[in-house]
């Protein structure tokens, strides 16, 4: 029988085969193919990059509730913070599972064979009463990371008998921690807090981040992704909000240096954080996610992928300014149009990114995890 690295180290190169062609990621054609992947189920935790409807079960009104979010894939609205699918779709695709259902989901299909979404859209890695005693506001949801692993908990403390049943129900599971932590220093940049001052923050968030991982180590997790952050200075919602006429501030793609500077140190310390929980657990592999070169790859081959050169930093589903963003009238408000060809734009909204964007995101790391290896494990 193939040794669990052999098949895992397949299902990255028959996954990356897969999600770089443009047609190959038709979901109901490659659910029917199951491949000896390496992972039979995904639990996911995370904010709206990941999120596959809890945010819409606590708020009903919410704008991602409404049209046009969900329309290129699902026809409709099912929470998803984007036009169509997210990463996490995609990777459940590429591994035969089906999507995931959100844990809030009351008619949610959860088992073995599938797994289950946790993300909460707006979340924060920090709880809402620690940034509070910070002064900043969880402007969206009170379900930070740590609510997040209360339902996870309560989620295996009913399927698992007892400690070893559930570190063997989870060896072939596949864990994602995050992406999250944006939010926490997205609330307190728009609440007035200095870049300096959010920047004190990020060994608190990443703290809070290295707990996560510890504790579902500790459930069973025996493979776990965690993603850093994208360059926030690239999103619509930023260049709006920090627009300036020093040209200075701004990089080769346009992006705010000052913002980006702030995702690479939130990064750098997970990455030693990271480095530093796969010395202390050798028999787990933790993979790191490198959304931040991932979305600049996107920027230096737009044109190739697809995208609309002249349009890199403009929002989809938005209106107004330089960036086709407002934030007071956002994608899904009234008389807020949408552009025409969604998929030829890497901002949906001017803070989530397209379909096409999180696809082209979900092959580069998958293909650049396998490239340094950061996918072998052991039971």
């Amino acid at each position: 029988m193939a040794s669990a690295k052999v098949i895992f180290t397949f299902f990255l190169v028959f996954a990356f085969n897969l999600l770089v062609l443009p047609r190959a990621c038709d979901a109901f054609l490659l659910k029917r193919h199951r491949y000896g992947c390496g992972f039979d189920a995904i639990y996911q935790l995370g904010d709206s990059t990941s999120d596959t409807g809890n945010l819409i079960q606590e708020d009903p009104a919410s704008l991602f509730a409404r049209r046009p979010y969900g329309e290129t894939f699902f026809k409709k609205p099912t929470g998803r913070c984007s036009n169509g699918l997210l990463m996490i779709d995609y990777i459940a695709i590429s591994a035969g599972i089906p999507f995931l259902d959100a844990y809030l989901n009351p008619n949610a299909k959860f088992g073995r064979g599938r797994g289950v979404n946790f993300a909460v859209a707006g979340s924060t890695a920090l709880p809402a009463h620690v940034l509070a005693e910070k002064g900043i506001l969880s402007a969206v949801t009170n379900s930070s990371l740590s609510t997040q692993l209360d339902w996870m908990f309560t989620y295996f403390n009913g399927i698992c008998y007892d400690e070893k049943d559930c570190v063997e129900k989870l060896k072939s599971s596949l864990f994602m921690v995050g992406e999250i932590g944006s939010n926490d220093y997205s609330y307190a940049l728009s609440q007035g807090k200095t870049m300096e001052e959010v920047k004190t923050m990020v060994p608190d968030v990443v703290g809070a981040i290295k707990e996560a991982i510890k504790s579902v180590i500790g459930y069973g997790a025996r493979r776990v992704v965690v993603p850093g952050n994208c360059p926030i200075g690239c999103l619509p919602i930023y260049l709006t909000g920090f627009q300036t006429n020093d040209t200075t501030a701004y990089d080769d793609f346009y992006c705010l240096k000052e913002l980006n500077n702030l995702s690479i140190y939130h990064n750098q310390h997970l990455q030693q954080t990271i480095e530093d929980l796969r010395k202390e657990n050798p028999n787990v592999t933790i993979g790191y996610g490198d959304y931040y070169n991932a979305y600049l790859w996107i920027l230096t081959h737009a044109l190739s992928l697809g995208f609309d050169a002249k349009s890199l930093q403009k929002t989809c589903c938005g209106i107004g300014g330089d960036y086709n963003f407002s934030p007071l009238k956002m994608c899904g408000a009234t008389g807020v149009p949408v552009c025409p060809e969604p998929n030829r734009l890497i901002s949906w909204d001017g803070v989530h990114l397209t379909q096409a964007t999180y696809q082209h995101i979900a092959s580069w790391l998958i293909h650049d995890m396998y490239k340094n290896h950061q996918c072998s494990f052991y039971y």
